[in-house]
Parts: C-alpha cells; sequence; structure tokens
C-alpha cells in the first residue's frame, strides 16, 4: 500500500515538473520566435539610438583619430548559426585600438600559458582610466591585461624579434574575421608612436622593474596592434569567437579552447570597458571590449557576437551611441547573462 502510494506520487511529481519544464521551454522559444534577429530590427535599434553620438567626443589625444566620421555608425551581429547580420555604415573601417588586447593576450597564453602570463600581472577590475599608471610604481605589476601596462606587457611576451609579435596578432585577426585584408593604419600608428608617451613611460616602469627586458621594438608592436583597421562585422565576428570556445563563425574549429575562451570573456566581464566595467555589466551584462576608435565589440556567451560602431565616446573612452544600442539590443532580445 504505501509502495503504491510513493509509486503515485512520484509519477505525479515527475508529470508537473516535466510540464513545468515543457512551459517553460514553450516560454523561451516564443521569445525567440517573437524577436527574431533581422536587418529591419537592427536598423530600428540604430536608427533609435545615433542620436546619442552628438553627446561624445571623438578622441583626439592621438591627432589622427580626430579625423574620423563622427557621423558614421554602424550595427553589426553574427547570430547562433554564425549567419552576419549588418546595417548602417557597415564598409566604414577604423582603428581596432584597445579591442586589439584580448587577441594579443589569446596569442601570449597560447605561448607562455595562462600561469606565466598572469605571474606579471593582475585580474583585477580597476577604477581607474585605460591610460593609468594603475599601481606599476608600487607593486610593478599592472592590474589587469586590458589596462594599457597590462596589455603592453602582454605584447611584450609573445615571442619573437622584431614586428613578429605583432604579425602574430595580424594573422589571428584575419583568420577569426576570415579577411584577410585586414591590415594596420600607417598613419595612426605613426601618430601613435609620436605622441604615445605615456605608454612609454609604462614601458620603462615595467623595463626598470624586470617585468620587460626587450627593446622598443616591443612597444612599437603594441602601437601597431592598436593601429589594425576593421568593421563593425569584423568584430562582430571577434566576439562570436570568443562567446563560442574560440571556434570561429564558419564553424572552423582550428582554435578551439573552452578555457581560453573563458579567460578571455572574463576580462573582457571585469575589465573591458575599463572603470565603467561594473556598471555596464549590472545593465547589459555582456563581455564586452571597447577601443576609443569607436568600436565595440560584445560576446553573448555560447550564443553570438556583436560589433558596433560610433566613433563619438564617452568620459570613459566608450562610444556613446554603441553602448546605447548594446543595451537596446540586450534587452530586446533577453541576453543578459544575469538574467534567468
Amino acid at each position: 500500500m504505501q509502495k503504491s502510494l510513493f509509486l503515485k506520487l512520484f509519477v505525479l511529481f515527475v508529470t508537473v515538473n516535466m510540464s513545468c519544464f515543457s512551459l517553460n521551454a514553450q516560454k523561451k522559444s516564443t521569445i525567440a520566435t517573437d524577436n527574431k534577429i533581422t536587418e529591419k530590427v537592427l536598423q530600428e535599434i540604430l536608427q533609435q539610438n545615433k542620436h546619442f553620438a552628438t553627446q561624445g567626443k571623438v578622441a583626439d589625444y592621438i591627432p589622427e583619430l580626430g579625423k574620423i566620421n563622427a557621423d558614421a555608425i554602424a550595427l553589426s551581429v553574427v547570430d547562433t548559426n554564425g549567419k552576419v547580420i549588418s546595417v548602417g555604415d557597415v564598409s566604414k573601417k577604423f582603428t581596432i585600438q584597445s579591442i586589439s588586447k584580448i587577441i594579443a593576450l589569446m596569442v601570449a597564453v597560447q605561448e607562455n600559458g595562462e600561469e606565466a602570463v598572469f605571474k606579471n600581472m593582475g585580474y583585477f577590475g580597476s577604477d581607474k582610466p585605460f591610460n593609468h599608471f594603475g599601481n606599476l610604481e608600487i607593486t610593478g605589476k599592472p592590474l589587469n591585461p586590458m589596462m594599457n601596462a597590462g596589455a603592453i606587457l602582454t605584447t611584450s611576451m609573445i615571442k619573437g624579434d622584431g614586428e613578429i609579435a605583432f604579425e602574430k596578432i595580424l594573422k589571428m585577426v584575419r583568420f577569426i574575421t576570415k579577411n584577410e585584408s585586414i591590415n594596420y593604419n600607417t598613419a595612426v600608428y605613426q601618430s601613435e608612436k609620436e605622441t604615445g608617451h605615456r605608454n612609454r613611460g609604462m614601458f620603462y616602469i615595467m623595463k626598470n622593474s624586470g617585468l620587460i627586458t626587450g627593446t622598443e621594438d616591443q612597444l612599437d608592436n603594441y602601437f601597431k596592434q592598436c593601429s589594425i583597421e576593421v568593421t563593425a562585422e569584423d568584430l562582430a565576428k571577434i566576439g562570436y569567437f570568443f562567446a563560442n570556445e574560440c571556434v570561429r563563425f564558419d564553424g572552423d574549429s582550428t582554435y578551439k579552447n573552452t578555457d581560453l575562451s573563458n579567460l578571455i570573456q572574463s576580462q573582457m566581464l571585469t575589465a573591458g570597458m575599463y572603470e565603467f566595467s561594473g556598471e555596464y555589466a549590472r545593465r547589459i551584462g555582456l563581455p564586452s571590449k571597447s577601443g576609443v576608435g569607436g568600436g565595440i565589440t560584445v560576446s553573448v556567451p555560447g550564443k553570438m557576437g556583436i560589433g558596433i560602431f560610433s566613433a563619438p565616446l564617452d568620459t570613459h573612452g566608450n562610444s556613446v551611441a554603441g553602448y546605447q544600442m548594446i543595451l537596446d539590443f540586450s534587452k530586446k532580445f533577453h541576453l543578459n547573462i544575469f538574467q534567468p
């Protein structure tokens, strides 16, 4: 009798739970069906947010960056199937700037291992701007690989003399985007090199402390990697790559590495938007990396990649209109990783 009652209750429990699971799955399926990512949807998001660009200012501390068209704007998405959907000034090229740091980190960790790379820097977030000296003068070690000091150190860890480290980064960008035409802007590179005295100061503090042992060629490689020219579509493909275990948007799994993907995305989430990263994580909840050229790449873990471009920046160095487009897109498709 008791055994029979137990079996009936167990069957009832399983039935109810399976029904709840089914309803929840149907609900999520309905959301996905009702909100399909289309060119029309992306165009609406772009049009609704492009006016925010007037609230920002194009970066001009690197003179060549100040020459970019402040009105140009683009939004691109690589969906879960690897399909690319883009709107706006999709062919507009701009320099990748700090977004190159996640590529350099990938190459450095591939060659040296995570432990060796982070032995000389932290995993920390920061309340300081991207070009702040951080705690270099206190502990001698950068806070993370997303701030300039840590990024300069990361690039110096990539093996090879002369331009080899830069060439490895460029090769990886070309692979991820499947775009062999990508190259660097020599005018921006020269402008960065001529005016990058703050970065040069960081380089020599780390050289003085023994973290860097090479020549200033290593710093030149950093200036060159920041000068690589991309489009919003290229950034969407980069976002997709790290969101999907380092598998390319067309399914190429040459560099598939779940652990490395997790490392890069964790750094994007904690420090990818500089001192705004904490608030950005609260409001948008997606691993993202910005650059002062006006681009932002976004990884939606296990799903898709997003790339935006709009040159006018906020006081943190992030694209004003870009942030608003990502915020609207994240809300519309329920992408925040902290939401059930």
